[in-house]
């Protein structure tokens, strides 16, 4: 293991020879370092990663943890561990040594997330700062579990937040039909929430539905995908869960109403998708259906769960 200078370039270089997690010798090379305290950092985050060393700062070990995970899981599921990581643990502590970090500093970290608060004065739904508590605990947990860790801090300390949201609220059929009504003035939105709330499926794979998925002669839907925003993007993802494929049978009138809607797309061919709108819009336009019909406000994803 050496650092050393490369005078023409004026960077330094690191050469490392390290055991892999077979037991076979290995070298690794790194150029285009600015300084030597650059380098050595480098070699000790390396050699931390490859022989199961805990001793390094948190900020660190987050990236060992997130390339350890990041083949494992989907990769919208990555994307979500790593925004929250990002956001709302790494700015608290990562200049800690994850060695150090004791229950004290996370109850100052809950207390610091539990007063923020927004414009309007509210703060983090309690479903949200348990999503963010149980994720720092999963991070210490990855350490204990495969890089020799003592404890996991987060044991000691009460979790934030509570696992379940508040009781879902349902709209009647009636009020249902209402808020329908308002959304006939713009046709794709009131498609789109009679698909949702006749076919209970998730707002991403009604996002996803090409002409394909939808058999009017046989009066069925399948789900077999579902849509991803991904820096500012829509991806076409797997389901949630394997059981998420499934087909849906579909009503005779939504028949008739998907037929219409499917006749109004230009050169609509078998993978078009048929709801080119984002999650965002649809929120927007529940703010604006709830508004003009008088009827309380839901999620869109308790649409799921129709009350009739």
């Amino acid at each position: 293991m050496s650092a050393t200078k490369d005078e023409k370039r004026g960077t330094w270089m690191m050469y490392i020879r390290y055991r892999d997690w077979q037991g076979n010798i290995k070298e690794k090379r790194k150029r285009g370092f600015r300084t030597k305290h650059e380098a050595l950092d480098y070699e000790r985050e390396f050699l931390s990663d490859k022989s199961n060393d805990i001793n390094m700062d948190f900020s660190s070990f987050v990236n060992v943890y997130l390339n350890n995970l990041k083949p494992r899981i989907k990769y919208n599921t990555y994307l979500t561990k790593e925004a929250i990581i990002k956001s709302r643990i790494l700015p608290y502590f990562k200049n800690l040594n994850i060695d150090d970090i004791a229950p004290m500093n996370i109850i100052k970290w809950q207390n610091e997330l539990l007063s923020k608060r927004d414009l309007e004065g509210k703060g983090y739904s309690a479903t949200y700062l348990r999503t963010i508590n149980n994720q720092l605990s999963a991070i210490f947990n990855h350490a204990c579990r495969y890089y020799n860790m003592k404890e996991n801090p987060c044991a000691k300390v009460e979790k934030m937040g509570k696992g379940k949201a508040n009781e879902m609220l349902f709209w009647t059929k009636c009020e249902y039909l209402k808020f329908s009504e308002a959304m006939k003035s713009k046709p794709i939105s009131y498609y789109a929430f009679e698909i949702l709330y006749w076919c209970g499926m998730r707002l991403g794979e009604m996002l996803a539905l090409t002409r394909k998925d939808i058999d009017l002669d046989v009066k069925q839907i399948t789900i077999n995908k579902s849509v991803q925003r991904f820096s500012g993007q829509d991806c076409i993802t797997t389901t949630k869960t394997d059981k998420s494929n499934r087909v849906i049978d579909i009503p005779d009138f939504l028949c008739c109403e998907m037929d219409d809607y499917i006749s109004t797309i230009y050169k609509c061919e078998a993978d078009t998708r048929l709801f080119e709108v984002t999650k965002s819009y649809l929120h927007h336009e529940m703010d604006r259906g709830v508004k003009e019909a008088g009827i309380k406000r839901i999620r869109i994803h308790d649409l799921r769960h129709r009350f009739l």
